[in-house]
């Protein structure tokens, strides 16, 4: 068997390419997720549906209806690891996503009128600017604007 590279041209791979479709953060509450993502945060609900005692969820922005999809994946669910591995990842004070917006100083305004948490205020960093909230479902999230 040949374990060698394959060697091909981005334009031979043109339309072949490895794509991002799917990611999930996990939530405590998928009824208490979707309100929140999509009632604060303005997301679409893209797909609901029975999957087996839970449901297959998924959101979008509404700014790309055909774009990544968020699953909010139950951390009681399948996965055995989920609900320890969130919670520490939130103890430890790390974002489960980020998500970009045009203005940080703006959203974070617009979500603490909201009654949303914030548990770094926007920050200026190396070449961004970041603000964390607690999305309720057990997750810590970075919103961010890239300032270059």
């Amino acid at each position: 068997m040949n374990h060698e590279p394959c060697k091909t041209s981005l334009e031979e791979q043109k339309g072949q390419a490895m794509q991002i479709k799917l990611t999930s953060v996990f939530v405590d509450d998928q009824d208490k997720a979707l309100k929140f993502y999509t009632d604060l945060l303005g997301f679409q609900k893209k797909f609901e549906f029975p999957a087996g005692k839970f449901k297959w969820l998924t959101v979008v922005s509404p700014d790309e209806p055909e774009g990544v999809q968020l699953v909010l994946e139950p951390n009681n669910g399948w996965n055995q690891a989920a609900k320890g591995y969130q919670q520490e990842t939130f103890r430890q004070g790390i974002a489960a996503a980020n998500f970009f917006v045009a203005d940080v100083e703006r959203e974070f305004e617009r979500l603490r009128q909201l009654g949303v948490t914030f548990t770094k205020e926007p920050t200026k960093t190396t070449g961004s600017t970041i603000a964390i909230f607690d999305d309720t479902c057990g997750n810590l999230i970075q919103i961010t604007h890239l300032d270059w």
